[in-house]
């Protein structure tokens, strides 16, 4: 099994080759791929040096998959390119995710609506990967109406230059920005570019696929926010059920929901933070309670490192899904 991944320079193309080396993939090739000024660096993995390749360069060695972290319009441009190829493209940009030939998918939810027809197959967003990994066996059970969620979001998923404007203002060095404002010290409520309806672009990622993963009868409201953290993205949720709940049960259904880690124990001061989530598969949900001024209304707290569950195991878990399914 040859797989490249492109962007493997980058953050998440980096974690991309740790989780494929971690959950021990059945790589006999890994083709490290990225833009033209990289060729030739040099990537390790399993103890061996990859060369760094380019893009049609990748196409020619023929890999079964490609994990893709590079952006949207290189998605774009080269993702039709290797799958045309016969190669699977597992794009973690946002360039297909809302398109309707288009699967988006969270292998704990709705990976077996794969085929082997989906030569492009889209990691959907890190802030809506986490959120429906927690909520949909609470769907399943009771039937969501309504979320309002607000994030709490990591420097890391805007990337390298995020985090150097962060730690050097830690230090007091001038250097390049990320954002319009500092960050050490501050919270800035706007990730993405503002939409004609005042929403960011990250706020309707969540809105728009939340519906295409679970279903598009349910109504969601959110605010996204960057904050001065490295770990992960934290989210409180507010969830309107169509049926009443029962705690025990909300409990229960999360501590044996696949990819999710109840941490709720208020008693010992126990519930779900990014430094815990950091390095971890796993979605973190605690502080549950009852919404005192609404019926069959649950509020949680979820957390969940978002280079890896929130990209890079997502996406690798999709390929280990494909393999697993004889779909590659």
């Amino acid at each position: 099994m040859k797989v490249a991944v492109v962007g493997a320079t980058g953050l998440v193309g980096t974690k991309m080759i740790q989780v494929l080396e971690e959950r021990n993939f059945p790589i006999t090739e890994l083709v490290p791929v990225a833009s033209e000024k990289s060729v030739g660096k040099e990537v390790s993995y399993k103890g061996k040096k990859y060369k760094v390749v380019g893009m049609q360069t990748a196409i020619d060695m023929k890999p079964a998959v490609a994990l893709f972290s590079a952006g949207g319009d290189t998605s774009k441009e080269w993702a039709p390119k290797f799958a045309a190829a016969g190669i699977t493209v597992i794009d973690n940009s946002s360039a297909w995710r809302m398109d309707p030939t288009k699967k988006l998918v969270v292998p704990e939810i709705n990976a077996n609506e794969l085929s082997k027809d989906d030569k492009i197959i889209a990691n959907p967003n890190c802030s809506t990967i986490q959120m429906v990994v927690a909520l949909n066996p609470l769907h399943k059970k009771y039937k969501i109406k309504r979320v309002v969620v607000s994030t709490y979001q990591s420097v890391t998923g805007t990337g390298v230059k995020a985090v150097n404007q962060l730690m050097n203002e830690r230090k007091g060095i001038k250097g390049e920005m990320a954002y319009h404002y500092p960050i050490d010290l501050n919270v800035i409520p706007q990730i993405d570019v503002f939409t004609e309806n005042g929403y960011t672009k990250e706020e309707m990622k969540m809105i728009l696929e939340t519906k295409k993963i679970m279903d598009p009868s349910i109504r969601v409201t959110a605010t996204t926010v960057r904050i001065p953290v490295m770990g992960g993205h934290s989210e409180s949720v507010n969830v309107e059920f169509e049926n009443e709940y029962d705690m025990n049960e909300v409990r229960s259904l999360l501590e044996n929901a696949p990819g999710v880690t109840l941490v709720d124990d208020i008693k010992n001061l126990k519930y779900p933070m990014p430094m815990d989530a950091h390095d971890k598969d796993a979605v973190l949900v605690g502080r549950l309670r009852r919404d005192e001024t609404q019926d069959k209304t649950l509020n949680m707290w979820i957390v969940a490192d978002n280079l890896r569950k929130g990209a890079a195991t997502n996406a690798v878990q999709i390929a280990e899904y494909l393999m697993a399914n004889k779909l590659v």
